[in-house]
């Protein structure tokens, strides 16, 4: 059986609208949820074709914001805490990153600061620390740049 939603000019088969990708038109009522700082008082105006919602931050201010915004956890403050803010940096290191020793995606060798220089035919290792980045060399052998890399994490680092 079709289910079918009133849309403003005419009647739309929802199935339809998911096939081709669309967004359903149907609204969640997103009132008195919390996301971040943020809690949702009412709906508001339409923002970019897009429904948003009055929300009240725990600083006071009031906002309005994207239902696709709040509900990705891309939205949390109304700008009253900045990224700066959240983040321990020390003399231009960011606290957070060195204890999670996580990897980016984008790395492609494992290792961070490891890189395959294609051009020099080598592994380059460089690490970077109180807002300075340092070359530790260019190495024929992988296990040589990631033994560079963490003699300087355990200089610089774990000081």
């Amino acid at each position: 059986m079709k289910e079918y939603i009133q849309s403003a000019d005419n009647i739309v088969d929802n199935a339809s609208i998911k096939e081709k990708g669309g967004h359903s038109r149907s609204k969640v009522d997103l009132t008195g949820q919390r996301f971040g700082k943020l809690t949702v008082l009412q709906p508001a105006d339409n923002v970019d074709g897009r429904t948003a919602w009055l929300c009240r931050c725990d600083c006071g201010n009031e906002v309005i914001k994207k239902t696709v915004h709040l509900r990705s956890g891309r939205v949390i403050t109304c700008g009253c805490v900045s990224m700066k803010d959240r983040l321990t940096l020390i003399d231009g290191t960011c606290a957070e990153i060195l204890r999670s020793k996580t990897i980016r995606k984008n790395n492609t060798s494992g290792i961070t600061g490891v890189e395959w220089v294609s051009s020099k035919n080598r592994w380059r290792a460089t690490i970077s620390f109180k807002g300075k980045r340092y070359y530790l060399g260019k190495f024929e052998k992988f296990e040589d740049a990631v033994k560079a890399r963490k003699n300087a994490e355990e200089k610089l680092h774990d000081t």
